[in-house]
């Protein structure tokens, strides 16, 4: 990470499919500088929890995508664009058939710049694509985070065929009456 790197921490469901998302859109030379799936605020009184933990769904921890990013070649804005396009921000703990709050669409900030644009976005996809379903996004500091354990990261690039969430791809439109 250098001196100039910025991180946000994403939920958007499984951190499989968002992790690849992410890693697909902003490849090398784009701006982004890491990318890796972990654990985020959740219940304090864990320390560094484990998928099962997590999966039980009495941890509160979400599972996220890490993004470490250079904001002199991907902006932020750039960066919740695709959140908000790459999967269903309306779904209350869940992600198509991945139900649990772990599954949650959570945007962890770690600065103000990264709050204020996240607030905007989440007005301006509200208002522009969603009029009539509330997003459920919860917008929050980052407060803790856990690395995913080593079999979880980049895992779609390890196990090609392995499971995507049907929801995770890119949106050009918003979707249509009735779509989800």
């Amino acid at each position: 990470m250098t001196v100039s790197s910025k991180v946000l921490v994403l939920g958007a469901g499984c951190f499989w499919g968002t992790e690849h998302v992410f890693a697909k859109a902003f490849a090398k030379n784009k701006g982004l500088v890491s990318n890796i799936v972990g654990y985020a605020n959740g219940n304090e009184k864990y320390h560094g929890v484990s998928y099962q933990q997590v999966c039980s769904g009495n941890t509160g921890f979400v599972e996220v995508a890490k993004l470490t990013y250079d904001p002199a070649e991907l902006s932020t804005e750039s960066i919740l664009d695709l959140f908000f396009r790459m999967h269903d921000p309306t779904q209350l703990n869940s992600q198509g058939p991945d139900v649990g709050q772990q599954y949650k669409s959570a945007i962890y900030y770690t600065d103000e710049e990264q709050h204020k644009v996240a607030e905007q976005l989440k007005e301006k996809y509200q208002k522009e694509w969603y009029p009539n379903k509330k997003i459920q996004t919860e917008i929050a500091p980052l407060k803790v985070f856990y690395d995913a354990e080593t079999y979880h990261q980049k895992y779609l690039d390890n196990n090609p065929g392995g499971y995507e969430c049907p929801t995770h791809y890119i949106r050009t439109e918003p979707p249509r009456q009735g779509w989800f």
